[in-house]
């Protein structure tokens, strides 16, 4: 279909369709196998200005647009899931300083993401705060001229790898949710260190560790907003960066199509290609007519928050589920088709698969999407 992208809009595509058909297939089956963050690909996105996408132009950027940074997204997952999310995980790193940081902060750190020398890495997540964020237990208290955070955080994407966290922690734990906070932490700080770096079944081309605060000293400029808007902040963050998870899941949804419709019409059984029997037929017209619903539904959520629009939770929450489900039955269909070769390894729509399934489950499950588009359609009859 056509999205009547700009002419500026067409080169961006342009540009991370070349990045990731002649850069990142040779490796991904590599880094995949090996469970390695891919520095010689985030140097690339440096080289061809894909991080300068996420940034708006004031901060030395090209873009900062949803749609901008869903189009590179969906290029990128075409091909690999798991390495593109260097260049996505940033996009949700520094969403929390567009939203709520100051002037100074956005002129200190943005150029910095911009260039693509400072990725950057989102984190709210802990062991017993998941689904519920409200349940967090880190702490940020304020002495004098700065905070000193304690706590852990679990699975955060580039955890380790990026240079600019943006970190949410409780100010006032008598407030609960009220009460959290969200801060800048920069790699360097003392008392900021890591965990393992996790094993996962799936994008593994892209790094998740534990962040670990011990009486980490931050300066209180550093903290986004005022004390007890992390909540708003976090929320806020969802709402813009669920797009992006939607678009990923139509980009694995959509390489793992064209690998099942290539091999559809190469494997040949009773003396005719398999393509031309009506049971495969069936599945790849169901398959391209749910990735373009599913691509609309983003494309169109993407113009409406760039346009300007106050609300947009529902939109954003129903492109991210629609989206990832979509990718999870694409991607198990793709593997049907290709039969026992689709199982093996040599062939990337296993891999596929397994990239698809996180996009059901970060930012928010998708049962916690339906329930978050249950409560806005609810809103709307009184």
């Amino acid at each position: 279909m056509n999205y009547f992208l700009t002419e500026e809009q067409m080169e961006i595509k342009e540009i991370a369709r070349q990045v990731a058909e002649e850069k990142i297939k040779p490796v991904r089956a590599k880094y995949d196998e090996e469970n390695a963050f891919p520095h010689e690909i985030v140097e690339i996105f440096k080289q061809t200005d894909l991080f300068a996408v996420l940034v708006p132009e004031e901060y030395d950027g090209i873009s900062g647009k949803v749609i901008d940074l869903a189009i590179v997204t969906e290029e990128l997952s075409r091909v690999c899931g798991g390495i593109g999310l260097a260049l996505g995980a940033t996009g949700l790193g520094l969403y929390p300083i567009l939203i709520s940081g100051n002037e100074k902060q956005k002129q200190k750190f943005l150029p910095q993401i911009a260039d693509g020398n400072k990725l950057a890495a989102f984190a709210l997540t802990e062991a017993n705060a998941g689904s519920d964020v409200g349940g967090i237990e880190t702490t940020a208290a304020k002495y004098g001229d700065e905070y000193i955070l304690n706590g852990t955080k679990q699975w955060i994407t580039n955890g380790g790898e990026a240079d600019i966290y943006t970190v949410f922690a409780l100010t006032d734990k008598t407030k609960g949710a009220r009460g959290a906070s969200a801060f800048i932490v920069e790699k360097d700080t003392p008392g900021f260190s890591f965990g393992k770096k996790e094993d996962k079944m799936g994008i593994r081309g892209s790094a998740t560790r534990e962040l670990i605060f011990e009486d980490c000293h931050i300066p209180k400029e550093n903290l986004l907003g005022r004390e007890g808007t992390g909540f708003m902040t976090a929320m806020k963050t969802f709402d813009k960066s669920r797009p992006m998870v939607g678009a990923q899941a139509v980009g694995i949804a959509q390489g793992a199509y064209e690998e099942a419709a290539k091999y559809a019409k190469e494997r040949h059984q009773f003396e005719k290609p398999i393509s031309s029997f009506q049971a495969i037929q069936f599945m790849l017209a169901d398959m391209a007519t749910q990735i373009e619903a599913a691509r609309a539904l983003v494309m169109q959520t993407a113009k409406m928050i760039d346009s300007g629009e106050r609300k947009y939770a529902k939109e954003s929450a129903m492109c991210k589920v629609f989206a990832s489900d979509v990718a999870m039955k694409v991607t198990t269909d793709a593997v049907q088709i290709l039969g026992g070769y689709g199982y093996m390894k040599e062939y990337p729509v296993e891999k596929m698969m397994r990239d698809a399934k996180i996009t059901q489950i970060y930012e928010g499950t998708n049962q916690i999407q339906r329930s978050i588009i249950a409560s806005n359609l609810l809103k709307e009859f009184k």
